[in-house]
């Protein structure tokens, strides 16, 4: 099971981090000790001073593939997710700074916290979805925003990864990322639907 992220799929999220606009998807992973399930507390690292939320679409695998064609693409994905990749920023941002990877502000345990997954009933372009923190709305997302959609997400990472069923994708995040701080509660809805709780500890 991989735990694949894209990075800087809205442009106004993108514009808002002062970064440049990709003009291919930005790829990273998280190891599967990132997972954060069944509406558990994340507990506030000590190796950070500045823990943000990013609230996102997580898509699920349902079938194994490798250079995936577009036409296909859809195939691939039956359920989606809402999932926090929690960033710790002022380690991102040295990590950057040093033209280091990310994955030690990225992919630390628990940084991928994730609702159950329901069945993709809707248009995959036309998903709305929110992060709630201290119940005030700081993020809204649209699907038809994504400057890469799901299927073109799917073409292009089956070129470098063999998609595996059960693999999950944290297809981006839009404007509105933040800090948190311990006693923080978020929350994560899809639609109408809350679909993921998280404490802050």
């Amino acid at each position: 099971m991989k735990i694949i992220c894209i990075g800087r799929n809205y442009v106004d999220h993108a514009k808002e981090l002062n970064n440049p606009v990709p003009q291919q998807p930005l790829v990273f992973m998280k190891p599967p000790s990132a997972l954060l399930v069944n509406d558990k507390p994340l507990y506030y690292p000590e190796f950070t001073e500045d823990l943000h939320y990013e609230g996102e679409i997580v898509i699920k695998i349902c079938k194994n593939g490798r250079h995936v064609q577009k036409e296909f693409a859809r195939s691939y994905y039956d359920q989606i997710a809402f999932g926090f990749d929690f960033t710790a920023r002022d380690v991102q941002k040295k990590c950057k700074e040093k033209g280091h990877p990310w994955e030690i502000a990225k992919g630390f345990d628990n940084s991928a916290a994730i609702s159950k997954f329901i069945n993709l009933e809707l248009d995959p372009n036309d998903i709305r979805f929110k992060t709630v923190l201290n119940n005030e709305i700081v993020q809204e997302g649209h699907t038809a925003d994504l400057i890469f959609d799901f299927d073109f997400i799917i073409c292009y990472v089956s070129k470098y990864f063999k998609l595996q069923q059960g693999d999950m994708i944290f297809t981006g995040t839009p404007a509105g990322v933040g800090p948190v701080k311990i006693g923080d509660n978020l929350e994560g809805w899809i639609g109408s639907q809350k679909l993921i709780n998280c404490d802050i500890k």
